[in-house]
């Protein structure tokens, strides 16, 4: 058991000043001795080209494109199968200039250049002299630039901006993450600001913190010890100041003071320790309670710098079999991962995105959010500290630690590594929601897919950054994400064991969608807190792709294209449902995050019906959709009222009947259907379901309505049934509904018992440098239709209306092999059928297109067919039934 107590303190703009615009005229906001200009307007911006005087004041750049922050000259990720013109991947160096006359200041004044974000290397130049670098694209840094400033007078800022693709000596080949499936976006994509402060001062220069860290050394009911560091700087005489730290209540009320002397000659730190009588704790979403801490440096009365930070009081408590407690009560922790962009924007976010986003989450009904794979915005997190959300904050150590194979981490990576974590703990201490520092992610994937021969060491800079983190804030415990522990044959030999290095770990793995099947999902978790009692564990991903536009009649009817198209939103859901049910009753696991809650951008990715995009959010990427898996969660874990009809953008149906599929957290729901009712379901796993309701030619309307909480909800679509005088068409071992090449809508597989769905071509991972050889087949038709195939021994029960019928079988041999012995027969429920088929032979040849045709009669309203193989297994790729 691990308990781990704190109160922190959320960051603000490292409590500055709101801040003003510069201009000609600037003065900037002053509030006791700190002031701060916003540097968001005005600048000039060039990717690339010759880089020959461009620091330089005199440098004439009238033809660069103007640009306000944030800013990214990068834009990518779409809903297309094809890249449009206005996509931009370019990986490498933009420069940013900017005029602009700074404010007077009095002697003495300290000036410090703060950026809140620059993908991915930093250089900066401020009239014509270098005022340092910073590299890692996420988190803050600042630049004392007092002797390179004129104060009163005009200046000019030059960044150099550089997020050239990491690889062997390249400018970034010692700058975390070295791989990942997401994109760096280039550019000054967060806020600058220029910070004037005087010679004493709280410490501006502590890795981009706020100088003041907060932490509950014992709380009870009747009071809680706050113990506050406040770390200093004095760039001038010594001085004999005063540190003067005022915790207050929501109200604004002081609810406990003190003042500490100090002598102040260089640097120092100011240890304070307060009490807070009969502590409102932050509790989560129930009730995200926060006072403030105000610290103010003093020079007798007259206060000569003050920070303020939001202040959360709370208590949580890690078990490795008992899972996760906040201020002494079990809460099962469920929500998902998110990363920071947006299409057009990228990562040049605005506090309305952050906000949308975090009420997005909640909405959901999530209690928790894993950071993934870095540090993210200080308005994101300020959203998780007010939504009451726990939180996973990481670092970008992705992937691996070389390019070479097996090689451990240089000594200059493993110290950008080590100074990334350091700014991320030391600006995000200070957060209530936050409570985890994870040290890694899937840091030993490169073993696996055949990507390495040799097993990556990775275990020593796990442990060292672990390590790292405990020095820096003992109050919270280190977690990291594994990929591949037993990954089987997709690692080389050799490959370390991670399990164990930091105190709490977290389980990548995607059974059902990558490798294996959902049912496996809950005894591997089983094996694994078996394998490692000690160590409290989580599932930190999980998730599926799921395309809007593709759509499945059954999930089960074929293999997904894990790395290609499609991804039918049905299958995403089904996965999640299965998922679920792996999940939701182990207690022993600390908390769940699915991947992704959004779609992001990864131009890794051609996938479903998007190009650069992981498609597995459970909302778009431009968050305006909602995706059926979503509703299916916010039915399981939130309060509010939820009814969804599921697959309701698979508006075009080939089949006459359907499964109506609801998503509620209603006790029963009640389906009608042209208003006709059809009668009430019950929601085990808040999932209502139909079977075979009949849909008419043309428009269906289909309505729910269920009572929760008291009041009446309905949810409602249409869908257009076939005209089955057109035909009944189905795609054997297809998981994919779709329009053949005369517009005639072919459904997927489905109606079927036995055989297996198979794919002539399954296309190799993003990370799979294996060349493959595309199998086509050719012949006359729709030879789309052979892309997938149901084989084996197998029958259908097609819902086909009474009358005379020609069923046409489409079939090929995709195997030399057995061209020459592979026969079946086919017998129709009418006793007709074809017996000895030989593909091969009716074809001519291998991969190439055959047909048989059976004339039928039917009855009762069902055509069955089966299909036995007899010098080898029968093979189908499609079913056409037309009237005769």
């Amino acid at each position: 058991m691990r308990i781990y107590r704190q109160l922190v303190v959320a960051a603000l703009l490292a409590g500055t000043a709101p801040l003003s615009t510069p201009s000609m005229a600037a003065t900037a906001v002053s509030t006791e001795g700190r002031e701060a200009v916003d540097l968001a307007h005005g600048w000039r911006f060039r990717f690339g080209g010759d880089a020959t005087g461009i620091t330089a004041p005199g440098f004439d750049d009238n033809k660069w494109q103007s640009v306000d922050l944030p800013h990214t000259w990068n834009r990518l990720g779409e809903y297309a199968t094809v890249r449009s013109p206005e996509t931009n991947n370019s990986q490498g160096i933009g420069w940013y200039r900017l005029g602009f006359t700074a404010p007077a200041a009095a002697p003495g004044r300290r000036q410090y250049l703060q950026f809140d974000g620059v993908g991915n290397i930093a250089e900066v130049w401020v009239n014509g002299t270098r005022a340092g670098e910073h590299k890692g694209a996420f988190s803050r840094f600042r630049f004392d630039v007092t002797s390179l400033l004129k104060p009163g007078a005009p200046n000019l800022i030059v960044v150099k901006a550089d997020n050239s693709k990491p690889a062997p000596g390249s400018s970034t080949e010692n700058v975390i993450p070295l791989g990942g499936d997401f994109f760096i976006f280039g550019g000054l994509y967060r806020k600058v600001a220029l910070i004037s402060a005087g010679p004493a001062s709280i410490d501006l220069l502590d890795h981009g913190g706020p100088g003041v860290y907060a932490k509950a050394t014992s709380v009870t009911p009747d009071r809680a010890e706050v113990e506050v560091v406040t770390r200093l700087r004095n760039a001038g005489r010594a001085q004999k100041l005063s540190v003067v730290t005022t915790i207050a209540d929501a109200s604004g009320a002081t609810v406990a003071t003190t003042t500490m002397p100090v002598t102040l000659a260089a640097t120092g730190d100011a240890r304070q320790s307060l009490n807070v009588p009969k502590p409102h704790l932050w509790n989560g979403r129930a009730d995200p309670y926060m006072y403030t801490v105000g610290v103010e440096l003093r020079d007798g009365a007259a206060v000569i710098d003050k920070v303020v930070q939001p202040l959360g009081i709370r208590t949580f408590h890690v078990d490795v079999n008992d899972g996760f407690s906040l201020n002494g009560k079990y809460l099962q922790l469920v929500g998902a991962a998110r990363h920071q962009d947006r299409p057009v924007k990228g990562w040049a976010l605005s506090p309305a995105d952050h906000a949308e986003d975090m009420a997005i989450m909640a909405d959901m009904g999530a209690n928790t959010v894993r950071m993934a794979h870095y540090q993210h915005a200080q308005e994101w997190d300020d959203a998780a500290d007010k939504t009451g959300m726990v939180a996973w904050a990481e670092i970008p150590f992705v992937n691996g630690v070389s390019f070479g194979d097996g090689e451990a981490a240089s000594a200059a990576l493993t110290a950008n590594a080590r100074e990334q974590l350091t700014e991320l703990i030391r600006q995000n201490y200070n957060h209530p929601s936050i409570m985890m520092w994870s040290v890694g992610n899937e840091v030993d994937i490169g073993a696996n897919f055949g990507r390495s021969s040799k097993a990556p060491q990775s275990l020593g800079l796990l442990k060292d950054l672990a390590a790292l983190a405990k020095a820096e804030d003992p109050s919270r415990p280190t977690t990291f994400a594994d990929c591949c522990e037993e990954s089987g044959d997709r690692s080389p030999p050799g490959q370390q064991m991670l399990a164990g290095a930091t105190d709490l770990m977290g389980y990548n793995r995607y059974y059902g969608w990558y490798y294996g099947k959902p049912a496996e999902f809950g005894p591997k978790l089983d094996h694994f807190h078996a394998k490692h009692p000690t160590v409290p564990m989580s599932v930190s991903e999980y998730g599926a792709g799921g395309a809007l536009s593709q759509h499945s009649d059954n999930p089960l009817g074929g293999p997904v294209s894990t790395f290609g198209r499609p991804h039918p939103e049905e299958f995403e859901s089904w996965y999640h449902e299965e998922s679920w049910k792996a999940l939701k009753d182990r207690k022993y696991l600390f908390a769940d995050w699915v991947w992704n809650l959004f779609d992001f951008s990864s131009d890794l990715r051609q996938e479903g019906d998007a190009i650069d995009l992981n498609d597995k959010g459970l909302v778009t990427y431009d968050r305006k959709i909602k995706k059926d898996a979503f509703y299916f969660y916010r039915a399981n874990w939130s309060s509010e009222p939820t009814l969804h009809i599921t697959s309701s953008r698979y508006v075009d149906r080939a089949y006459p009947v359907t499964n109506v599929r609801v998503y509620s957290n209603a006790d029963k729901v009640a389906l009608t259907v042209n208003g006709v009712a059809i009668g009430s379901q019950p929601c085990p796993d808040r999932i209502c379901v139909w079977p075979n309701v009949a849909l008419k030619p043309g428009a269906n309307a289909v309505m729910v309505s269920a009572e929760i909480g008291g009041a009446m909800r309905t949810d409602s679509v249409t869908w257009n049934g076939p005209d089955l005088a057109k035909g009944f068409h189905l795609d054997a071992g297809d998981l994919a509904a779709r329009l053949g090449p005369d517009g005639v809508r072919h459904g997927s597989d489905t109606f079927f018992t036995g055989g297996t769905a198979k794919q002539l071509n399954v296309r190799a991972g993003f990370g799979d440098t294996r060349k493959q050889v595309k199998k086509v087949v050719t012949g006359a038709g729709d030879l789309t239709a052979y892309d997938y195939y149901r084989e084996g021994s197998f029958g259908y029960d097609l819902p086909i209306p009474n009358g005379r019928w020609t069923v046409t079988v489409a079939t090929f041999e995709p195997n030399e092999a057995l061209a020459g012995s592979r026969s079946f027969t086919v017998t129709t429920s009418g006793g007709k059928g074809v017996t000895g088929y030989n593909p091969s032979k009716a074809a001519g040849g291998v991969l190439k297109a055959a047909a048989l045709s059976i004339p039928v009669t039917v009855r009762d309203g069902h055509l069955t067919l089966d299909f036995a193989g007899v010098g080898g297994p029968a093979v189908v790729a499609a079913i056409d039934v037309m009237p005769r």
